[in-house]
């Protein structure tokens, strides 16, 4: 599944007519972690086994070398991608949902990080992510713990940005893209998602230096005449950038 997604993602990457992706799960799940004939086998082995044959895709490698490694290379993608979290996240799972630029979900989804019930350390970023997500009390607790908690919780921790009921979690997703897609140019989201990312490793100094060479760049576009125009005529924007048709 993980070769998949990566292939999948490198696909939507590299298509101009989709401008945000969306991830979501079969059944009443999104994404559970290994399964346990998966585990049991990385015990009868006697190591862990990742199953995911070379080469693999690599969508959103090439852009910074602090995000070319398996799930951080989500940073490195041009186009947003939002997670909607249709039921359980684990492990691995729960590390998929973080990577996401944007996460909704429903209500009473159980979430848990897991690995210590396995001998597992922090899978796949996790130790980075979550700290940095809501803060270092709570991290500590769910990594130290590898209890459950429920999208609930991770709604009030700001962990989540929406709840919705089941019925109306991939419409009111559906609708969140179609509005960012509307009313914000392609290039101003590739570059806002890149300083986002690119900015948890750098000065501030070296962000507002980068933020004035992209608003020189920017506003000498077609894209920046138009939205003005829009702005200017209460209208709609009609953008031509690079990731429209």
């Amino acid at each position: 599944m993980h070769t998949e997604y990566r292939y999948a993602l490198a696909e939507f990457e590299a298509d101009a007519r989709v401008r945000i992706i969306v991830v979501t799960g079969g059944g009443r799940s999104f994404c559970v972690g290994g399964d346990a004939e998966a585990l049991k086998g990385h015990s009868d082995k006697g190591g862990y086994d990742p199953g995911t044959p070379e080469p693999l895709a690599q969508p959103g490698y090439g852009v910074s070398p602090e995000f070319d490694a398996a799930f951080a290379f989500h940073f490195g993608l041009t186009k947003p991608v939002i997670a909607a979290v249709n039921g359980a996240a684990a492990g691995v799972g729960l590390a998929l949902m973080l990577f996401a630029d944007l996460r909704f979900a429903v209500p009473q989804a159980t979430f848990t990080t897991a690995h210590g019930k396995l001998n597992f350390p922090a899978e796949y970023g996790l130790s980075w992510l979550l700290p940095r997500m809501i803060g270092l009390p709570r991290a500590n607790d769910l990594l130290l713990s590898s209890r459950r908690f429920s999208s609930d919780e991770a709604y009030q921790w700001g962990l989540l940005n929406g709840l919705h009921e089941a019925s109306a979690l991939k419409p009111a997703v559906q609708q969140y893209a179609e509005t960012m897609i509307a009313e914000n140019a392609p290039e101003a989201l590739r570059v806002t998602k890149f300083q986002i990312y690119q900015d948890l490793h750098r000065d501030i100094a070296s962000s507002v230096r980068f933020s004035e060479q992209q608003i020189n760049r920017l506003s000498k576009t077609e894209d920046f005449k138009e939205g003005v125009a829009a702005f200017m005529e209460k209208r709609p924007p009609k953008w031509q950038g690079a990731n429209c048709e």
